[in-house]
């Protein structure tokens, strides 16, 4: 284990984000960007399914791990990911009665087709699998915060709440699920095959889903040469550009999720957020 992984725990912090009393920014909360605010909403839609099914693959082999650091770092993991789920599904609440088509993410349809893919991959591979996305979450987290440009983009204040308190757990827990898989015998092969295929299928998925969404938006569909502009920033912008790089460290053999040290950024987003005047402290219940 990394000096890194050992040095903290994941914190689980009760919190109770509030929704809805920015009104500035109507329907499109990010900057009244169409195709950045349902990019955000389907993200958020997906979130809360995706973390119980990263759950289950760690508590899965929860009774196997004997250590007693990474025990603990286990049970953080499972905190915050369940707190995470709790919240974005609050927020998706909100988002659905604004017209976002998200809600199907929820559905009980797909639940049950997530639990008999989950049993088909075996459990070894639904961890590589929960390993390669906490890593493609933890690119993301770091963009997020370390980003001023994307810092500096005009939006719903609680939401941008949110998702910093999200990217900086997920920054404190990037290396949990990675490091369970290791304890439980799991190949570098099957890693980095799994890793592999989510590359493949991750962006061309999510640009896929964001059509549709957008389709089903009948303002959106009146304004195409505006959504063709705001596609354009959302790919070329911040968030997109040089991602497949990032993400692709991964496939290194013998790649550790903290061989990307974030510590300083860590630091400085917990004490933005959750120091003596941080900005979220009136949040925590």
């Amino acid at each position: 284990m990394t000096n890194a992984a050992q040095a903290s725990y994941p914190t689980t912090r009760r919190i109770r984000f509030r929704f809805g009393e920015d009104h500035r920014y109507g329907k499109y909360f990010v900057n009244n960007d169409m195709v950045f605010s349902h990019f955000v909403a389907g993200l958020s839609g997906s979130f809360p399914p995706g973390e119980e099914a990263f759950i289950r693959s760690v508590r899965r082999y929860a009774d196997r791990i004997t250590e007693p650091v990474l025990r603990k770092r286990v049970n953080g993991f499972i905190g915050q990911e369940s707190t995470h789920g709790q919240e974005h599904r609050r927020l998706n609440e909100k988002l659905i009665e604004m017209g976002y088509p998200i809600g199907w993410w929820d559905s009980e349809s797909l639940k049950q087709k997530r639990l008999r893919f989950e049993e088909w991959l075996g459990g070894r591979r639904h961890l590589a699998l929960t390993a390669a996305a906490e890593h493609y979450t933890a690119v993301l987290a770091e963009r997020v915060l370390s980003s001023a440009e994307i810092q500096a983009i005009p939006g719903d204040a609680e939401v941008w709440n949110l998702l910093n308190w999200h990217a900086l757990e997920e920054l404190e827990h990037k290396s949990v699920a990675f490091d369970v898989y290791r304890a439980v015998g799991g190949s570098e092969r099957i890693r980095i095959t799994v890793m592999a295929v989510l590359l493949t299928v991750m962006i061309p998925l999510t640009t896929v889903l964001l059509t549709i969404a957008l389709a089903r938006d009948p303002i959106a569909r009146r304004h195409p040469l505006r959504l063709i502009r705001e596609a354009y920033d959302l790919y070329r912008g911040p968030f997109f550009k040089g991602l497949i790089g990032q993400l692709a460290k991964y496939l290194r053999p013998g790649f550790h999720p903290d061989d990307i040290d974030t510590t300083a950024l860590l630091e400085q987003w917990r004490d933005e957020l959750f120091g003596s005047e941080g900005a979220l402290v009136d949040h925590l219940r």
